[in-house]
């Protein structure tokens, strides 16, 4: 294993052993393994659909009716993380495991919700929404790419902290 201690290997790990039992049996984990792919739909359709708005002047309603379907989906996605985070980690945010994930999930929210408040508010062009929804898609798109990256290098640690049958770590 070259020179990575076990202790290293330990402290990179996303998980605890207690904290994986928990992960293991919550039912959020099935949720937000659930969610997860359908807020990427809904985005992915949603931006084709708010491109479509902004090249051609067409399809307005159906634009930012995805869009709220969207935001709708991103809060649900929130709010049974964080009681997710609260089973496995003890508190329904900013756990130091996904800390920087979730200050980042807040400018997401943020800026989904600013979008809601100039929608109903009218403050807006629609283009300038359209604009604004994309802005926030943008940040979601980066949110969901920390996430990623923190899963999969995750189970990079636990693949190299797994010896090999036969292998002497040392």
């Amino acid at each position: 294993m070259g020179d990575i201690m076990p202790e290293e290997i330990h402290s990179a790990q996303l998980y605890t052993p207690e904290q994986k039992i928990r992960r293991d049996e919550s039912k959020w984990t099935m949720v937000q393994a659930i969610l997860a792919p359908i807020q990427f739909v809904v985005c992915f359709i949603s931006i084709f659909l708010v491109l479509r708005y902004l090249t051609s002047g067409v399809g307005y309603n159906v634009a930012t009716l995805s869009i709220v379907l969207k935001t709708l989906v991103l809060y649900l996605i929130m709010v049974t993380g964080a009681i997710w985070e609260k089973e496995v980690f003890g508190q329904y945010l900013l756990a130091p495991a996904f800390f920087w994930e979730d200050v980042v999930s807040f400018v997401v929210i943020a800026l989904h919700t600013a979008y809601l408040i100039v929608l109903i508010g009218g403050f807006m062009t629609y283009e300038g929404q359209m604009w604004l929804a994309l802005v926030a898609y943008l940040a979601y798109i980066i949110n969901a790419l920390q996430f990623l990256l923190k899963l999969r290098s995750s189970r990079m640690v636990v693949n190299v902290a797994e010896p090999v049958e036969g292998e002497i770590i040392t």
